[in-house]
């Protein structure tokens, strides 16, 4: 009877969309999870027969995925990443280099303090002697701060260095869950749960280097980097590494023995953020300090050369460069008799005195700054300066990814998150719905007993 057929096919729908049901309620608090739903859709009666139709079908199982939201949250997490691996490293060096105590002017200014106060007694003693201790002092803070930059170039590679595993396990495990979906959604099994966990890879690649995701008709995907170099190309994965062949690491992608060699500051994400903070901001400053402190040496140690310790006897460098660490030492026995304050040798003068205190007030270059003249004493409260505007830069671009980043998932959860107050309401339609098409084919039983009674 047609009647028990479609009161059948109704309960056997109303039953797989409960499943859907306790499935999405079950997974209400799984990370990644996407909704499921059915499709449901009218049987038409047969050709020739004058019928209501043969029923209800399940036109096919739905997952509540929207493609664009997902990209939009990818984009979001590689910005992200970039910012919020960067900021950590320039708040450090900033706090380090505007310290009262530790940073380079408190070491340039209690320097020239103290040449300053030797002019008031040139033979002093214990003025010397400040003099030579504040010059120690100075050449300890450029090698301090030089070291912490350099600290920071190492903890920048190993950073690097040590993202690069859990992207090439990534990728690797995209390209089999790929294979998976396509293998198993060919006899038509349900491949959601498989593509929840390729997003949630794609998702930890995205906030790792910036990435383009293109869906193919099959159900496998690609992944590319956003300069078209191939991560994941259906079920085949590329390997990312660092190869020093050439010296310095250089950052490479291997896919199907072509290798692709890679701007690390051009990746996006936190490999991207890490090489444009190492190549633009951290080894600039660098070279800058390094810089500022050869031009401090030089120019002190060229003054000291016009004057004279003694009648006849010039001065010596006050200044050099390590033969093995640091930037920056007082040379070696160099003591506050070396000190060349007199023009001439005459005891007491400090005609070349004035010449090692107009130091402080000479031009000097750095190219972090841009080679532009800036006065000596000036230089480092200028360096200070620029490293706080780019700090304040990354945390206004943090928050704006941060932001954008929870917008995005808040868009995606509103399609594809569980929502358990609908989800009762379902559970409660297609219980209804379930019970009306029992009662139905209750009522089919009584009219066939009734029939068959007829005729009894």
């Amino acid at each position: 009877m047609t009647i028990t057929y479609n009161a059948l096919s109704g309960a056997l729908a109303a039953q797989a969309a409960l499943n859907t049901v306790s499935q999405n309620l079950a997974n209400v608090q799984t990370p990644g999870y996407t909704r499921q739903g059915v499709l449901l859709k009218a049987t038409a009666s047969d050709p020739g027969t004058l019928s209501a139709g043969n029923g209800v079908q399940i036109g096919s199982l739905l997952r509540f995925s929207n493609t664009y939201q997902l990209q939009q949250m990818w984009r979001a997490n590689s910005d992200l990443g970039a910012h919020a691996q960067t900021q950590p490293y320039l708040t450090a060096l900033e706090t380090v280099m505007s310290d009262e105590q530790s940073s380079i002017s408190y070491g340039i200014d209690n320097f020239f303090k103290a040449l300053n106060a030797a002019g008031v007694d040139p033979t002093s003693s214990p003025l010397r002697q400040q003099v030579v201790t504040t010059a120690n002092s100075m050449a300890q803070q450029f090698n301090s701060i030089y070291n912490v930059a350099a600290n920071q170039v190492i903890s920048v590679t190993q950073q690097q260095q040590a993202i690069l595993p859990s992207l090439n396990e990534s990728l690797a495990g995209i390209a089999l869950l790929n294979k998976q979906i396509v293998s198993v959604g060919g006899t038509g099994t349900n491949t959601s749960a498989l593509m929840d966990k390729r997003e949630q890879l794609i998702d930890s690649v995205s906030a790792q280097v910036g990435v383009d995701v293109v869906y193919n008709p099959n159900g496998s995907v690609n992944v590319s980097l956003k300069s078209g170099e191939p991560l994941v190309m259906s079920d085949s994965a590329s390997t990312v590494s660092y190869s020093t062949e050439s010296g310095s690491p250089v950052l490479q992608l291997s896919y199907s023995n072509v290798k692709f060699t890679l701007d690390d500051t051009k990746v996006g994400g936190q490999l991207g953020g890490l090489g444009d903070f190492k190549q633009n901001t951290l080894i600039p400053l660098q070279t800058s300090i390094k810089e500022l402190a050869d031009q401090v040496a030089t120019r002190i140690n060229a003054a000291q050369a016009t004057g004279y310790t003694a009648p006849g006897v010039t001065g010596e460098p006050m200044f050099e460069v390590p033969a093995t660490t640091g930037i920056m030492q007082i040379s070696d026995g160099f003591t506050s008799g070396g000190l060349a304050f007199s023009s001439d040798g005459t005891p007491g003068d400090s005609g070349n005195l004035q010449n090692l205190i107009d130091v402080k007030g000479q031009k000097i270059q750095l190219s972090s700054l841009g080679n532009t003249d800036v006065v000596l004493s000036d230089a480092d409260t200028q360096l200070v300066g620029k490293l706080g505007i780019q700090s304040q830069q990354n945390q206004a671009l943090l928050a704006t990814a941060t932001t954008v980043r929870s917008q995005a998932e808040d868009d995606w959860k509103s399609t594809s998150a569980v929502n358990s107050d609908e989800e009762g309401i379902n559970l409660v339609e297609f219980q209804n719905m379930y019970q009306a098409n029992m009662k139905v084919i209750a009522v089919a039983n009584t009219l066939f007993e009734s029939t068959l009674q007829m005729f009894g």
